[in-house]
Formats: C-alpha cells, sequence, structure tokens
C-alpha cells in the first residue's frame, strides 16, 4: 500500500478527485520537467542534432520498463487512434474474415477496425456484454476460426471488467489471430507483461493512467512487423539516416531500428516527453503492483459501502482493482456527475455506469466524501 501521494499533486484539500480514467492530474515535478523542456527553445542554437534522439530514446527505454519489453519494441506516437491506425494498415485481414471487438468498446479502438471491415469485405464481430461481467470467458468463446484480429481493451472502460490477455493472447495464437490492444485504461495501473501476452500491437495514451501530458503515447510493435511494417506517415526522423543531418536529401526507403518506422513525426518534443517521460519515472519508482493494490483497497471498500444504497458492480476477481464501475437497478440519477461536482466531487458517468477511478493521491477523506455526496443524493 502507498500512502497518500496528493503532496506531489496540486489538488486542494476541498476536492476529491476519482476520475483518473477521464484524466488524471499531473505531478508537480513532471509539470517542471515539461516546462523546463519547453523552455529549451528559448535558445534553439543549443538544441544540437543529437538532441532529437536522446530523449526519445530515454522515453522509450522507460516505457519498456513498464511494458515488460525492449526499448526498440516502443513507438512514439500522439494518440491512442494513432496507434489503432498503424496496426490496422499492417494486420492482415481477408473477405469474409473477423475482426473482433467488445460492446460499448472505447471508440478509438473501434472506429478503424469498422472501416478495415468495410474496405476489406470482413464482418465486426461485437463480443456482447456478459451477463456475468467474465468478459475473458465471452471473448475466449469468441475466438473463432474466421477471426483475423482481436482488438481488445485490458481493462473494459464502461464496465470495469478485467481481461486475462496471457490466455486470450495464447488463443490467439493458437487460431493466427493478431491481437491489438488498446491499454490506455490500464497502463501504468495494470502490471502488464508483454512477453507473456506477446500482442501484435499495443497502444497507451499518456494522459490518463501513465499521468502524462495530452497527446502523447507509446506503440508497442513485435519484432515481426520491425522489417516490414508499414508506418502511418513517411516522416524524416524514422529513416536508417536521420541522424546525420547533413545526409537527410540523401534519401533512402531505410528505416531506424526496431519499432522506430512507426514514430510519429515532430517525436522529440521537448517539452511533452520529458513531462510524460518523468512521469513514467515516478510510477515505476512506487511499483505498478503497489499503485494497483493501493487504488484496489480504496476500490474495495466503496464497492462495499455503494452497495448497501443499491449500486452494484463486478465481482472483485473479474474487474480491474484500479477501475469501479457502479450501475444501479433504478437507474443513474440525472445529473449524478454535475451534482457531485457542485461539491467538489469528481466521477465519470460512462454508458449505464457511474465510474469511480481513484489513485495513489486520494486520502480515506475523500472517499469518505464520496460516500457522502452519493447517499445524499440517491435517497433525496
Amino acid at each position: 500500500m502507498i500512502s497518500s501521494q496528493r503532496h506531489l499533486f496540486d489538488i486542494p484539500e476541498d476536492v476529491a478527485y476519482f476520475n483518473c480514467a477521464y484524466m488524471s492530474p499531473m505531478l508537480r515535478s513532471a509539470v517542471e520537467a515539461g516546462t523546463r523542456g519547453m523552455a529549451r527553445k528559448l535558445r534553439p542554437w543549443e538544441i544540437t542534432s543529437d538532441k532529437f534522439f536522446s530523449g526519445a530514446d530515454e522515453f522509450r527505454a522507460t516505457a519498456g520498463k513498464l511494458m515488460g519489453a525492449p526499448a526498440d519494441r516502443v513507438a512514439i506516437i500522439p494518440s491512442a487512434s494513432y496507434g489503432i491506425a498503424a496496426a490496422a494498415r499492417n494486420v492482415p485481414v481477408q473477405p469474409g474474415q473477423s475482426i473482433l471487438v467488445l460492446e460499448e468498446q472505447f471508440p478509438s479502438n473501434y472506429y478503424s477496425w469498422h472501416g478495415v471491415a468495410e474496405e476489406r469485405g470482413a464482418k465486426l464481430k461485437v463480443v456482447s456484454w456478459p451477463a456475468d461481467d467474465d468478459w475473458t470467458s465471452a471473448v475466449l468463446a469468441a475466438l473463432t476460426a474466421d477471426v483475423a484480429v482481436a482488438a481488445l481493451p485490458n481493462v473494459h472502460w464502461t464496465s470495469g471488467g478485467l481481461l486475462d490477455l496471457v490466455r486470450i493472447g495464447a488463443a490467439c495464437r493458437e487460431i493466427g489471430a493478431a491481437l491489438v490492444l488498446d491499454l490506455t485504461q490500464s497502463l501504468g495501473a495494470l502490471p502488464f507483461d508483454a512477453a507473456a501476452v506477446q500482442p501484435d500491437f499495443a497502444i497507451a495514451a499518456s494522459y490518463k493512467w501513465l499521468l502524462g501530458p495530452y497527446t502523447t503515447g507509446l506503440l508497442y510493435v513485435a519484432p515481426k512487423w520491425h522489417g516490414s511494417g508499414v508506418p502511418v506517415e513517411q516522416n524524416w526522423i524514422v529513416r536508417s539516416n536521420a541522424r546525420d543531418f547533413s545526409s537527410l536529401t540523401l534519401y533512402t526507403g531505410g528505416f531506424d531500428a526496431g519499432a522506430r518506422r512507426f514514430d510519429m513525426g515532430e517525436r522529440s518534443n521537448f517539452a511533452l516527453l520529458p513531462a510524460a517521460m518523468h512521469a513514467m519515472e515516478q510510477l515505476l519508482q512506487w511499483g505498478i503492483g503497489e499503485v494497483s493494490e493501493t487504488a484496489g483497497a480504496m476500490n474495495r471498500r466503496l464497492a462495499g459501502e455503494a452497495a448497501e444504497i443499491g449500486f452494484s458492480s463486478p465481482r472483485e476477481c473479474l474487474r480491474a482493482p484500479h477501475y469501479l464501475c457502479l450501475r444501479r437497478k433504478a437507474g443513474i440519477p440525472a445529473g449524478l456527475p454535475e451534482l457531485l461536482a457542485a461539491q467538489k466531487v469528481f466521477v465519470s458517468v460512462r454508458g449505464s455506469s457511474v465510474r469511480v477511478t481513484p489513485h495513489v493521491y486520494n486520502s480515506d477523506r475523500d472517499l469518505e466524501r464520496l460516500m457522502a455526496c452519493l447517499r445524499q443524493i440517491v435517497m433525496r
């Protein structure tokens, strides 16, 4: 368990923020790192050519530690949708095959696959919300021989349902299906081991559980795609001669090593990369397992107290520890987020669920305030 780290954030004492799945607050120190990076452009003559690569290489190495993967399997991207677009461009899908997605899946990991299905004469195979909340079993049952791609999260964003990606990855390999993951709602708060899961591609935006800035993210790319993968864009910095600025007009078809061919243009963002990397380093210092256990303990308490006033949630063994989605037979009271926000308590409503997503900056007092407000609203 990690004691409250509120002092590292700019969260006033009268604010109870349970909305990390919407957008995390940034660490004060990460903002300072980004500000220092931004200030470098005050003196561009001091930004030598090697600086375009050193920050990116450090980001890659730090992200690799979070994913249990070598640094050269990590590409730098601006968004989850960018990473999904890269995957969709490369994985093979034939006419008549299926692309597996979940009901109420996050749109960034849906729209690209909808487009691929239409373009290639394939079909979307949507796994319905299981009545028993067991998403893993539902996905395994749907992984039949017609599936070309399983496009999935680790945590379902409107139910909090946890998918066992090790079992799902093994099942995908058995039928020859590609596995493309959106880890935006889990990486940084839930341990992930790329070596055990073996995805083809795995994406995570930084601004949620990685505690980073907006418009920064990472893309894991399996080695099979390093030599022949087609990137979303054609830019100079991913080319094999990029580190020698004097040779940039000697156009080449060769790419830099590993997953770097999938990097976005202008990846060497001197403000965002230092901030994102600093946040990841702090997460590693705390320990991802410890972050997960800390948030899980809070949600365990909240789930029990919420059940007393008519809210239900998936069984603990079927949901992610850091992610609590509360549903109610009588429905969610109208304007619930706004009513809570008026008392400086912040959650989200997604689909038919009240989404409660704490982090290490929350305290017992925050939990008490949330439950007091919920009781007041539900019982009025």
